[in-house]
């Protein structure tokens, strides 16, 4: 399912390569929905968690608890796609076209698919220049930064104030939503819909399907759009590797003047903040943006085929099946991001940190609790047992909460 390729060309007396069906293998049929059920299991906990804690645990909010926040909600959004994707690799090659779960599919899932994705992008850039921000007012160098004498100083003390993060976040949404919806809608109704021939039914007649070559290809109208948002995705990407590259510069020249102190211990979290996010943005955004050019590429050089094959068309593979295997797969790595999304809350933002080992201590002292009421009522002779097991259990949880 993309909405970011080339079309092909068809003819009056040869068959198009759209007239192909694709040939799902134990890839697409087994690996892509097992994978994104797992995701839904662990990817809905683990945001709602993190919603929560942002929402109603932490008191004095900063700009990346802004931040995370929203981008708890966009990742919500997707946890609640993955049941949908899962039947679509499942079974969306015996899904009729015009079918209700297929409309779904194309219609609303893919919209909110691409939307979060760039929602995590713009999000997790913002994150590392506030934290790039905190470094330069906070500590201080040999030479000031190059990039203080770029930019104004007011540049960098509003990327530290919440009422910023909260118009950025806004922005953020909006030019998403606004730039990923009207392609994704042209996409599903103009292009996705134009398939002409799939597989057979029981008839032995074609039957257009989902899991089709016009599905997965696209048209030329969303691959030319395509260009700019690839184009905009290297560029927040090496955004975020400059301030890596200037917070490690700034650390090498810190550590010359600056005894240990709370200024390195801040360069230390700054530059770990960062090194996250930039792995973040490496493993699962970047193999499928660097790739998608490739596929948009191999689809363009796709021609019409010249030969025919009469009614054994609908059970002949599509010579590119097996790049559009490889790129759904590239594309499940970006939506994994999801469930690894709340483990990078805990290493980014200690207050998170502390406020979600604080909520997980408390429910584990509750089930203590009720273990020991109910042992207790069900046994009266093991009552003094159960006091002395509630001492131990309360010593314990101190010494950890120490820890």
């Amino acid at each position: 399912m993309e909405d970011t390729s080339s079309t092909f060309q068809q003819g009056n007396s040869s068959p198009s390569s759209l007239d192909f069906s694709l040939c799902p293998t134990a890839a697409t049929l087994i690996f892509l929905p097992s994978i994104y059920a797992l995701l839904f299991l662990t990817a809905l906990p683990g945001n709602m968690l993190s919603l929560w804690v942002f929402l109603r645990c932490i008191s004095t909010i900063s700009p990346t608890h802004v931040y995370l926040s929203h981008l708890s909600i966009s990742n919500l959004l997707l946890c609640l796609t993955s049941p949908f994707l899962a039947a679509y690799y499942a079974h969306g090659s015996a899904w009729a076209l015009n079918d209700i779960l297929c409309q779904l599919v194309l219609h609303g899932i893919t919209p909110v698919l691409h939307i979060n994705i760039y929602i995590s992008l713009l999000i997790l850039t913002w994150v590392a220049l506030c934290r790039f921000a905190a470094l330069i007012q906070n500590t201080h160098a040999s030479r000031p930064s190059t990039l203080i004498t770029l930019l104004p100083h007011g540049f960098f003390t509003r990327l530290t104030k919440v009422t910023f993060a909260n118009t950025v976040c806004v922005i953020v949404w909006v030019v998403s939503v606004g730039g990923i919806v009207p392609v994704t809608v042209y996409y599903s109704v103009n292009e996705a819909m134009s398939s002409t021939t799939s597989t057979e039914d029981e008839k032995g007649e074609c039957m257009k399907v989902c899991y089709s070559p016009p599905v997965e290809l696209g048209g030329s109208t969303s691959a030319t759009l395509t260009v700019p948002v690839i184009i905009m995705f290297f560029v927040f990407y090496l955004l975020v590797l400059l301030c890596y590259m200037t917070v490690l510069r700034h650390i090498r020249r810190s550590r010359r003047n600056t005894p240990l102190s709370t200024s390195q211990n801040l360069l230390t979290r700054v530059f770990r903040n960062i090194v996250v996010i930039q792995v973040v943005l490496s493993v699962c955004l970047l193999p499928y943006h660097i790739y998608k050019p490739i596929f948009i590429s191999l689809a363009h050089d796709q021609l019409e085929l010249a030969f025919t094959y009469g009614p054994e068309i609908c059970n002949s593979c599509h010579p590119l099946s097996t790049f559009i295997e490889l790129k759904n797969c590239l594309f499940l790595l970006a939506a994994l991001r999801g469930s690894t999304d709340p483990v990078m809350y805990f290493v980014l933002d200690q207050k998170f940190r502390h406020q979600t080992l604080k909520l997980l201590r408390c429910n584990q002292k509750n089930q203590w609790r009720r273990l020991i009421f109910w042992s207790t009522t069900s046994n009266p002779k093991a009552e003094q047992t159960g006091e002395g097991n509630v001492g131990t259990a309360t010593a314990d949880l101190s010494h950890e909460s120490v820890l």
